[in-house]
């Protein structure tokens, strides 16, 4: 019975190793405030990475596509649910993550017996008024991360998500050093682009470990747009409709998607 609680440690840290290693592989997704809202993107080649949770909340995740599904239902079920017995205003993305999502993941993590939640996530909602936008990261144990930094530090107009810890640090500093407040939407849309290159190229086995030059970010992203597909979406604060979530079309994307 002694070695119960060390041979718990050792199976947590298994696990935590084994989940790593199955979502290192994820396409990244870069999520930033721009002019008129928020923007969400990422490139891929099958499945849809970014979805609308509610009206002014969305989500980006990386990682198995069943859990996925089950995590995303569940955040549109809880907020869905406050906002028919309480209000739309009184619909947070601080609630759903702290009281609903966070400990659940946490619970599957640590029951060892059990399976977990093989996905990393990202939540953005647009503020209303001058309050700013909040960017949450929830990861497969649990743990929240919230615009760069702890829930009661809001700094960052930005999240991101990819398949390392290195990969997401090495974003986030690139995004630390854009200005994207007074950005329109080709010039979000360009930045975030960037800023996923970042992080495809900075994850993986053969990974960058540092910032890649401006001139390899441009012949990675290049390379990348030539066989894989944007995904983007927006949630705007110029929407006449409660519902502020918008994916881009085609048309949206057309220019970037020809690799320019």
């Amino acid at each position: 019975m002694i070695e119960e609680p060390y041979r718990w440690v050792e199976a947590i840290s298994n696990r935590r190793e084994y989940i790593e290693h199955q979502i290192e592989g994820g396409s990244p997704i870069a999520c930033l405030g721009y002019k008129d809202g928020i923007l969400f993107l990422t490139l891929s080649r099958e499945r849809q990475k970014i979805f609308e949770i509610y009206d002014r909340i969305a989500m980006g995740a990386i990682g198995h596509p069943g859990d996925i599904e089950r995590l995303r239902m569940a955040a549109i079920e809880v907020t869905s649910t406050e906002g028919f017995t309480r209000s739309a205003q009184d619909v947070s993305l601080r609630r759903l993550a702290n009281y609903s999502l966070s400990p659940v993941l946490k619970a599957a993590f640590e029951q060892v017996y059990g399976a977990p939640y093989l996905a990393r996530m990202i939540f953005a909602e647009l503020g209303r008024g001058d309050d700013p936008n909040l960017f949450v990261r929830i990861d497969y144990d649990g743990s929240i991360h919230s615009n760069g930094g702890p829930l009661s530090r809001i700094s960052e107009n930005f999240g991101v998500i990819s398949g390392t810890a290195l990969s997401m640090s090495l974003m986030e500093k690139f995004l630390k050093q854009q200005d994207c407040s007074n950005l329109n939407l080709e010039g979000a849309l360009g930045v975030a682009l960037d800023a996923w290159t970042v992080g495809h190229l900075t994850a993986g086995k053969d990974a960058l470990d540092e910032l890649p030059s401006a001139e390899v970010i441009a012949v990675h992203r290049k390379e990348q747009l030539a066989t894989t597909i944007i995904e983007a979406a927006v949630l705007e604060h110029t929407s006449s409709l409660p519902i502020t979530y918008r994916p881009l079309s085609r048309k949206d994307l057309e220019v970037f998607q020809k690799g320019d």
